[in-house]
């Protein structure tokens, strides 16, 4: 049985997560889910109601099938093929409703899907408001990536933009604070006032910020490694960065007046 490939009208979501959450969220963008017939557990039974709620067609399909439509990301048996959701929100969006809790994430660089994947999920968990990358010289929304994601490819508005500087330079110049993470800075990122609207700039593990990024970042910030490995993760960075802003948002708003 053949079914048609994820290209640049559908795209394959991968496993459970990213097809439940689109399921939940978007089911009239997916044309078909295919799976494993032999798979009949709990989760999958999830699936198959989701579907029939939603007048999804469910297509049985081979093992073979379901590696070539998830373009070898981890499947569990199950794909979806869907059409891209609608990105509305905008760069211009976000600058125009500036609160004292915005928050985001600006990915500089980073070029593994399964990397980008991971930084949505980590600012989701943060509540982050959109995740801002560069149009060229970033990972997309493959197969690998929504994997990652875990359903929050769905949850997350990933911004594209053409030209990263000048979108920081709106960023500074709608009043968020923009830090970078760096290895080499002076500042520790727990010695930082994050309690206002804050974007923090990330980029590749071994490469890191680009220069012209780096200077459009009103401080640089590392974070304070105790051990012997010298970097870490982009997503696992990003959780640390994302995840001491919102300690210090929470602690903020438990202080006594």
């Amino acid at each position: 049985m053949s079914a048609k490939p994820a290209d640049g009208t559908l795209q394959a979501l991968a496993g459970f997560h990213a097809v439940i959450a689109r399921l939940q969220a978007a089911p009239k963008t997916i044309e078909s889910i295919h799976f494993d017939a032999r798979r009949r557990d709990g989760r999958m039974q999830q699936v198959r109601e989701l579907a029939r709620g939603a007048g999804v067609p469910m297509v049985p399909a081979e093992p073979q099938l379901l590696r070539e439509l998830s373009c070898g990301a981890p499947h569990q048996g199950v794909i979806a093929l869907a059409a891209a959701v609608e990105r509305a929100l905008t760069l211009d969006d976000v600058t125009a409703a500036v609160e004292p809790r915005t928050l985001l994430l600006v990915l500089d660089g980073v070029t593994d899907p399964r990397n980008l994947g991971a930084c949505l999920r980590v600012a989701d968990a943060a509540a982050v408001d959109a995740v801002i990358v560069p149009r060229d010289r970033s990972a997309g929304l493959t197969p690998a990536a929504l994997k990652a994601a875990s359903g929050a490819a769905e949850s997350v508005p990933l911004i594209e933009v053409t030209n990263l500087a000048r979108a920081l330079d709106a960023i500074g110049a709608a009043g968020i604070h923009a830090v970078g993470a760096a290895g080499e800075a002076d500042q520790s990122l727990f010695d930082l006032d994050l309690t206002g609207p804050v974007a923090w700039v990330l980029g590749a593990e071994g490469s890191g910020l680009r220069r012209l990024t780096r200077e459009r970042c009103a401080q640089i910030a590392r974070i304070p490694l105790q051990g012997t490995v010298e970097s870490l993760n982009v997503s696992v960075a990003a959780g640390i960065c994302l995840f001491e802003t919102v300690r210090q948002r929470l602690a903020q708003r438990s202080a006594p007046a």
